[in-house]
C-alpha cells in the first residue's frame, strides 16, 4: 500500500511540476520576447525607473525649492523642463513624482495580488456554503464603483504613501480572487491535488506546494495591468484634489496644477506629466500584452501534451 501511495505521489508530482519545466521555461521566454509590445513595454519599464531613481543622482536638484524671481518659465539650461507657478524645478518634481507613482503602483498592486491569492484559495478550496459566502462579498464589493469607494474613503483620512497602498489594494483585490478561485476549481480535482489529499497532505501544502505554481502564471498577468491601473488610480485621485498632500510632487497632481495656466501657453507644465502617465500605463500594460500571451500558450501546449484524466 505504501508503494502505491509512493508511486501516486512521484506521478502527482511529475504533473504538477509540469508547467514550471525546463521547456515550458524556454518556450515562454522565447515567446514573451519575440512579442513586439513586450519588448518596448520592458525598454519603457527600464527608461522610466532609471529617469525616476537613477535621475536625480545625475541631476542634483531640490525639488521643493522656490525660486521665486524664475516662477512659470519656459524650458532653459538652468530648468531643462521649466517652473511652474511656485519657481519650483519642473523636471527634479517630475522624477520624484515617477518614484512616488512607482512606488505606490507596485506596491498596491502586490497587497492587492497577496489578499486575492488567499481569499481566492480559500473560497475555491473550501467550497460549499463557504465559498458562497465569500463570493457575495466579492459581488457586493465589484457592484461599487472601485473610484468612488475610493474616493469615498480617501475623503475620510489624508492619505500617505502607505495609506494610499492600503485603500488601492482594499478596493481592488476582489478581481484576483475571482481568477484564483476559477483556477483552484479546476485544479482541485486533478490528480495531482486528489493524490495528495490522499496521502494525507494538509490545505496549506496543498495550497503552497500544488495550487499556488499553477495559479501563478495567471495572477502575474493579472496583477501587472492592476500596477497600470493603480497609477492610473493614483494620478486620477491627484488630479481631483483628493491625492497625496502637498508638496509630495505625483503626476496627477502635476497636471491638476497645470489646467489653470492653460491660458498663459505654459506647455511644459502639461506634457511632460501627461507623457509620463501615458508611457507608465502603455510600458505596464505591453508588459501585461506579453506575458499574457506567453503564458497562455505555454499553458495551452502543456495541456495538449497531458493524457487525459
Amino acid at each position: 500500500m505504501l508503494d502505491t501511495e509512493t508511486t501516486i505521489s512521484e506521478a502527482a508530482a511529475r504533473e504538477s511540476a509540469e508547467l514550471l519545466g525546463n521547456q515550458g521555461v524556454s518556450r515562454f521566454h522565447r515567446i514573451f520576447w519575440h512579442h513586439p509590445l513586450a519588448r518596448w513595454g520592458v525598454v519603457g519599464i527600464i527608461l522610466l525607473t532609471g529617469f525616476s531613481f537613477l535621475g536625480p543622482l545625475l541631476y542634483d536638484a531640490n525639488p521643493y525649492a522656490l525660486h521665486l524671481t524664475t516662477i512659470l518659465k519656459p524650458p532653459s539650461v538652468r530648468f531643462p523642463l521649466g517652473t511652474n507657478n511656485l519657481g519650483r524645478n519642473m523636471l527634479a518634481r517630475l522624477m520624484l513624482g515617477g518614484q512616488t507613482s512607482l512606488e505606490v503602483g507596485f506596491a498596491a498592486a502586490l497587497s492587492a495580488m497577496m489578499i486575492g491569492i488567499i481569499y481566492g484559495i480559500v473560497a475555491g478550496y473550501v467550497g460549499g456554503w463557504v465559498d458562497a459566502l465569500m463570493m457575495r462579498v466579492v459581488d457586493l464589493l465589484r457592484a461599487i464603483p472601485g473610484l468612488f469607494l475610493l474616493i469615498f474613503l480617501d475623503s475620510l483620512v489624508t492619505p500617505s504613501p502607505s495609506l494610499l497602498i492600503l485603500l488601492i489594494a482594499f478596493t481592488s483585490w476582489h478581481g484576483v480572487s475571482r481568477l484564483v478561485r476559477a483556477e483552484v476549481l479546476s485544479l482541485k480535482g486533478r490528480l495531482f491535488v486528489e493524490s495528495a489529499v490522499a496521502i494525507g497532505a494538509g490545505p496549506i501544502h496543498i495550497a503552497l506546494k500544488h495550487l499556488f505554481p499553477n495559479i501563478l502564471g495567471t495572477v502575474i498577468v493579472a496583477t501587472t495591468f492592476m500596477v497600470a491601473d493603480a497609477v492610473l488610480v493614483i494620478a486620477s485621485l491627484s488630479f481631483l484634489g483628493m491625492g497625496l498632500p502637498p508638496p509630495i510632487p505625483n503626476w496627477g497632481a502635476m497636471l491638476a496644477d497645470s489646467m489653470a495656466y492653460l491660458p498663459q501657453h505654459a506647455w511644459w507644465l502639461v506634457y511632460p506629466p501627461g507623457f509620463a502617465v501615458l508611457w507608465t500605463i502603455l510600458s505596464i500594460s505591453f508588459i501585461g500584452d506579453g506575458l499574457r500571451a506567453a503564458l497562455d500558450t505555454r499553458l495551452s501546449s502543456t495541456d495538449q501534451g497531458r493524457k487525459p484524466l
